[in-house]
């Protein structure tokens, strides 16, 4: 895919936020001192570590330079690396591997959370947060329209789109022999968006970019058209014009 664009992904921030801040509101470490966000992003969950541990150094790591040039600006006083998630290891003496919204674009995240939790020190702590919402009505749109003889013709591969997350028992059985205490838990998000357009402008900067960064421009906007009408059907709007976007998302905060 290409890279990921900071501005678009910043046009819903305070929704996109808002499970970063109920994550690390889980997290049970009073003073870490070394914090590591994974998947940083522009920014905006570093500075909610940074907010509440002023006195920690948080590392941000992510494979986007549009990303991490959004977010040096943001907080220059934060290191920031490029790296794969996939072959990244943490430093030894982390505290905290933080992660919003990241692992279900890593291959094979879950042997890549072992990897990574077998690597902390006891006490410290992994806490990640995934959309799962593959079977959602936003993410079964996008499916069936990139399976037209239209757009599957194009680019094969745009048919496949994101793949489901494993069952939360399936995260449990191969964390919980690795630390001394595992949480797992869904939250289901109704965040409020101005409309259908606003809804697929949500996710052009995420879930649809495997569907929509191979075609050209005009392609583009004749998918994003059709499925924009895929998703007025889908989310119907409130007496306001609001339109109410059904989000679930697992939680997971696994202590050494």
């Amino acid at each position: 895919m290409a890279d990921w664009s900071a501005t678009q992904y910043l046009k819903f921030e305070d929704e996109r936020t808002r499970p970063a801040r109920d994550l690390l509101a889980q997290v049970p470490l009073a003073e870490p001192r070394t914090i590591y966000d994974l998947g940083c992003g522009p920014g905006n969950s570093t500075e909610i570590l940074v907010a509440r541990y002023p006195d920690a150094d948080v590392v941000g790591v992510d494979s986007s330079p549009d990303m991490l040039d959004k977010a040096r600006n943001r907080l220059p006083q934060c290191v920031f690396v490029q790296a794969d998630l996939t072959d990244w290891a943490a430093p030894a003496g982390a505290d905290l591997l933080y992660s919003n919204a990241t692992f279900q674009w890593v291959p094979d995240h879950l042997a890549v959370l072992q990897r990574l939790l077998t690597n902390l020190q006891a006490g410290s702590v992994l806490a990640v947060q995934m959309p799962d919402n593959t079977n959602e009505p936003s993410h079964l749109a996008m499916r069936e329209i990139a399976n037209e003889s239209r757009w599957a013709s194009l680019n094969p591969r745009t048919a496949l789109g994101r793949a489901d997350l494993p069952s939360p028992s399936a995260y449990y059985d191969a964390l919980k022999p690795l630390c001394a205490r595992l949480d797992i838990w869904h939250a289901h998000y109704q965040h409020a968006l101005s409309g259908s357009t606003a809804v697929t402008e949500w996710f052009t900067s995420t879930a649809l970019r495997p569907f929509i960064d191979p075609l050209t421009a005009e392609q583009r906007q004749a998918f994003l058209e059709a499925y924009t009408a895929r998703i007025a059907a889908a989310y119907p709007s409130q007496y306001d014009g609001t339109v109410l976007l059904r989000f679930p998302r697992l939680f997971i905060v696994a202590i050494r």
